[in-house]
């Protein structure tokens, strides 16, 4: 059955890269994220804030990472550790498609600071999932998981520099 799931991931891979590549750019594009956001804009940034262009290439490469990555999973057989693999890579999915409208559209950075925190912790248990059901699948979120650590960075120093910029979407801080 392995060998079976070894010459079809890649045909699941030409469903699973450019949907989760569409998803993920157009949370990004309804959420006006980064540069030529006005609010955005006006933020202080940390002097490690890389230029706009290399967080669309960066995105671009990691969906794809992550769709590949998805796609191995799907072509093993199904068990208990590959559902609640899936189950921890598409609630981490979900939580990094849910980043850009917290941060970008509801201005709010404290939230986006948690769920991205949520998101790399649920990414990590994820990978190390994957990393059982089949190394490969595994191996390729590792790249996503370095991004998360530096974006989550990001996220908390911008926080740090404009402690009053954003806007609270729940009551409680």
């Amino acid at each position: 059955m392995a060998e079976a799931g070894n010459r079809i991931w890649w045909k699941i891979a030409l469903a699973t890269c450019p949907i989760i590549v569409l998803l993920g750019s157009a949370s990004g594009w309804l959420s006006n994220s980064g540069f030529g956001n006005p609010w955005f804009d006006r933020l202080a940034k940390p002097s490690f804030m890389p230029p706009g262009w290399v967080f669309g290439l960066a995105w671009t490469i990691l969906y794809v990472l992550l769709g590949l990555a998805l796609a191995m999973i799907l072509a093993e057989p199904p068990s208990d550790r590959r559902r609640t693999g899936l189950t921890l890579f598409f609630v981490q999915l979900g939580l990094n498609f849910a980043w850009s409208p917290i941060f970008f559209a509801a201005h709010d950075i404290s939230l986006a600071k948690w769920v991205i925190f949520a998101m790399a912790a649920i990414a990590a248990a994820a990978a190390g999932r994957f990393l059982r059901l089949r190394r490969a699948a595994g191996l390729l979120l590792v790249p996503y998981l370095g991004w998360l650590v530096f974006a989550a960075t990001l996220n908390a120093t911008i926080e740090q520099l404009n402690p009053r910029a954003g806007s609270p979407l729940v009551g409680i801080r």
